[in-house]
């Protein structure tokens, strides 16, 4: 499978953009553990045209962890080609327009999987993102606005005549939300149309290698996109990971807060790594674990944190 010249070889897992997240701590953790493909957090056009300290930091990639992409949204053309034109200086593998947050301070200002309202002026800023760059631009989006509007079959052909060359789609309706399952059945019909010739990457309720398996066997897809499994879990994507020990699987978690503490600050490096230990389901054989997740979410300061996993690692063991 290929975007542009980068080829992902067969079968490759990427990991999906998701804000708070995708940082590059995290990224280069997913990297380390057989992510083919990794993006940042989604960045807002209108926040990358005013130099907002807090979004061009989260555009800042390392060689380590490419190919990286870089996610951008808004709801006009000229924001979004001049963003594009600033991302394209940082040097990411590939820009992605995200089309399909569905959260309501961006769908419902008309941007992420808003623009699945306005699909006249969704087609008009894909064809003038990928005119305005030299990097491959490529699509991330939703079966549509809700289940009368399942416009994904058509919308897919569309986006591949504007010049992107992949296509990611999330098996939910905008009005879903996260809710439901995702449905990879229109996912698996724009896959075997034959006037489709860009990869098609398929994203929503993949839990494990296993299950990303189970979506190329059945579906045929080029790529499997991974999001919420991923919390507190970098080794997923499966390289090496027949070899880790609960134990180095505790340490990377460790390593994770590290990196964050060390690249932020102490404070919001906690904010970006506890939401991953708290989701981290290598800590479910832990009687009553409930508790000590409060504990971790309500976490301020690295060596409360870390002793708080110390006291995981020693009740898993006895465990």
């Amino acid at each position: 499978m290929k975007i542009g010249t980068i080829d992902f070889g067969e079968r490759p897992l990427f990991l999906a953009p998701m804000e708070d997240v995708t940082d590059i701590g995290f990224r280069k953790m997913c990297k380390r553990f057989g992510a083919a493909m990794v993006y940042t957090e989604f960045v807002s056009a209108d926040a990358i045209i005013r130099s907002i300290r807090s979004t061009l930091s989260k555009m800042v990639i390392d060689d380590r962890e490419r190919p990286v992409g870089i996610q951008i949204y808004g709801r006009d053309v000229a924001s979004m080609v001049e963003a594009a034109r600033i991302v394209e200086q940082a040097r990411p593998d590939v820009i992605d327009i995200n089309f399909g947050c569905p959260v309501k301070k961006v769908a419902n200002k008309g941007a992420g999987s808003g623009m699945l309202k306005n699909i006249p002026l969704l087609l008009e800023i894909t064809r003038e993102v990928v005119k305005a760059v030299k990097v491959p631009v490529t699509v991330k989006t939703r079966l549509g606005w809700d289940h009368d509007h399942l416009i994904i079959t058509d919308l897919a052909e569309q986006l591949q005549d504007c010049g992107i060359q992949a296509l990611t789609i999330h098996g939910r309706t905008r009005a879903q939300m996260y809710t439901g399952s995702a449905d990879w059945t229109l996912i698996g019909e724009v896959k075997k149309n034959p006037r489709i010739h860009i990869p098609v990457i398929g994203n929503g309720d993949v839990k494990d290698i296993v299950d990303a398996r189970g979506k190329f066997d059945r579906y045929g897809v080029d790529a499997v996109m991974i999001g919420r499994a991923t919390f507190g879990c970098p080794w997923i994507f499966g390289k090496g990971t027949e070899k880790l020990t609960l134990d180095d699987k505790i340490d990377v978690l460790e390593e994770m807060l590290r990196i964050n503490v060390e690249r932020i600050d102490e404070y919001r490096g906690i904010l970006h790594t506890r939401r991953h230990l708290a989701a981290s389901p290598i800590f479910k054989g832990i009687p009553d674990f409930k508790q000590m997740r409060i504990a971790m979410l309500r976490a301020t300061k690295k060596d409360e944190l870390l002793a708080i996993l110390e006291d995981c690692r020693e009740r898993l063991k006895r465990s």
